[in-house]
């Protein structure tokens, strides 16, 4: 008798999921296809068809796998931007950024910017992606805040200029790392940089209005390729 362990539909669905990031951040989206998630996770032929009936229907899986992932990481970061002794422990953001640099969260960076692209013709896809960004936006704000002299009592237009700035350069950097390019090494580094980019807004005489449009603050919410 084969007492072999069912699979839980939400593992096998989390799975093909974790295989088809895979597959992205190696042959793009063109790559991917439902016969090779299953060749990829080793499951019979039309199981990824099984679970997701469409191709629209798999993206949109792996989006909210990735945000689940994404944000895992973030609530995982100890929250140590007040920093211990002499020694400032580097902020959670930078910590992130930086491991998103890495593998294995490497391969989801690559992954993330293929979604991204696809998300322009999708917007269910675009969506979940918005959701991602939004925490990682809220997460970034308040680390900008922390880092900042006197952080707490800054306008919130100079807040925003800092938020959108900063996140444009982080955005940037992701777009390097996966191209195998590690200009910033750590996140120390990381760090240093947002916190001269940040003296630098503060100095300016157009702090608070660096980044309107047309003198309003953009109507449309920014979509981004930013971790979590």
């Amino acid at each position: 008798m084969d007492k072999r362990r069912k699979p839980n539909p939400g593992e096998r669905r989390r799975d093909l999921c974790d295989a088809a990031i895979q597959l992205l951040a190696d042959d793009g989206a063109k790559g991917l296809s439902h016969l090779k998630v299953d060749r990829k996770t080793g499951v019979p032929d039309g199981t990824t068809s099984f679970y997701f009936r469409t191709r629209s229907a798999l993206l949109r899986a792996v989006a909210e796998r990735l945000a689940e992932l994404d944000l895992a990481d973030l609530r995982s970061v100890a929250d140590d931007s007040d920093g211990r002794g002499e020694h400032p422990s580097p902020s959670r953001l930078s910590q992130v950024v930086i491991r998103s640099g890495h593998e294995p969260q490497l391969f989801r960076t690559k992954a993330r910017y293929e979604l991204t692209m696809q998300a322009a013709r999708d917007p269910s896809l675009a969506a979940i992606l918005q959701r991602a960004t939004d925490e990682f936006t809220k997460l970034h704000r308040e680390i900008l805040v922390q880092l900042m002299p006197h952080g707490a009592d800054l306008d919130p237009a100079v807040v925003e200029d800092l938020s959108n700035v900063t996140l444009t350069f982080i955005n940037g950097l992701l777009v390097r790392f996966a191209h195998g390019d590690r200009i910033v090494d750590s996140p120390e580094q990381l760090d240093g940089i947002l916190s001269a980019i940040a003296a630098g807004i503060l100095r300016s005489p157009q702090r608070g209005r660096l980044t309107d449009a047309g003198g309003r603050r953009p109507a449309g919410r920014r979509r981004s390729a930013a971790i979590g």
